[in-house]
C-alpha cells in the first residue's frame, strides 16, 4: 500500500490517439503536494503520511498547526489529507510528489466532493418515473407518488426516497483509467468523468480492486526541495586551526 495525491480539478479536455481515436479526459493538477508528517504505529497506532497542498496565510493558521508546520519544516497549507500506507512505503517529510507518481494504463480510484444541486424533485433526485401524463392526472406529474400505507401502519418509513438536498456528497468512483501524466506542468488526464466541481480537491489512491501497475514507482515518485536536499548533503564544517604566532 502505498500514498496517493491530493489534486486539484481542472476541467475535461480530450486526447487523440496515433489511430485518430478521441478519448475524453478529466485534467487534474497536481501542484505542490508535499509530506508534512509521518504517522507511526508507535506513536499513532497506524501507518499514513499526511500530504498538505496548496498555500495559506499564516494569520489563518492557529498556534498549534503552526507548531507542526514549523516541525516540519514546510509552509502552511490550505488541505491536509492522509493516506494509509505500508511501513516499508512512508516518505520522508518535506517531499514533494510529483504528477508521475501514476503510470499511464494505470488504474486508479478517485475521490471528491459532487457538484451540489439544492432542493430537487423525486425525478431528478432518485430517477423516478413520474406519474401519467393522463387519465386524471392534474398538475402532478412530477410528483414522487405515495409516500406510505393506510392506518397500518399509518407513517412513512425512514429512507424513504423522496424531494430534497441533491449533491455537495463525498463521492468515490473506482477503476478510471490514467490516460497520461505531464510532470512540467503537473498534469494527470483521467480518463472519464471525475466528481467534483472545477477547483475542487480530488483524491487519486491505486484502485484497490486492480492490482498495481507494475511501472508504478515504489514508494513513490517525488523530489526533495532545494533546501532541504542541500542542507543534507551539505558537510559539517570543519573547527577552524588556530595558529600560533
Amino acid at each position: 500500500m502505498r500514498s496517493g495525491l491530493v489534486a486539484q480539478k481542472v476541467g475535461m479536455s480530450r486526447i487523440f490517439t496515433d489511430e485518430g481515436e478521441h478519448i475524453p479526459v478529466t485534467v487534474l493538477k497536481v501542484d505542490n503536494c508535499q509530506v508534512v508528517a509521518q504517522l507511526t504505529e508507535e506513536k499513532n497506532g497506524y501507518t499514513a503520511v499526511r500530504l498538505g497542498v496548496g498555500t495559506r496565510k499564516l494569520s489563518r493558521v492557529s498556534k498549534a498547526e503552526q507548531g507542526k508546520f514549523a516541525v516540519a519544516n514546510v509552509e502552511p497549507k490550505r488541505k491536509l489529507v492522509e493516506f494509509r500506507v505500508s511501513p516499508d512505503n512512508m516518505i520522508d517529510v518535506g517531499a514533494v510528489l510529483t504528477a508521475d507518481h501514476f503510470v499511464a494504463g494505470q488504474h486508479v480510484d478517485v475521490t471528491g466532493t459532487s457538484q451540489g444541486k439544492g432542493f430537487q424533485g423525486a425525478m431528478k433526485r432518485w430517477n423516478f418515473k413520474g406519474l401519467r401524463a393522463s387519465h386524471g392526472v392534474s398538475v402532478s406529474h412530477r410528483s414522487h407518488g405515495s409516500t406510505g400505507q393506510n392506518q397500518n401502519p399509518g407513517k412513512v418509513f425512514k429512507g424513504k426516497k423522496m424531494a430534497g438536498h441533491m449533491g455537495s456528497e463525498r463521492i468515490t468512483t473506482q477503476n478510471l483509467v490514467v490516460v497520461q501524466t505531464d510532470v512540467a506542468r503537473g498534469l494527470v488526464m483521467i480518463k472519464g468523468a471525475v466528481p467534483g466541481s472545477k477547483g475542487g480537491w480530488i483524491l487519486i489512491r491505486d484502485a484497490v480492486k486492480r492490482e498495481r501497475h507494475k511501472d508504478a514507482p515504489m514508494p513513490g515518485s517525488f523530489r526533495m526541495p532545494a533546501a532541504q536536499a542541500t542542507s543534507a548533503a551539505a558537510p559539517e564544517a570543519a573547527p577552524a586551526e588556530s595558529s600560533e604566532e
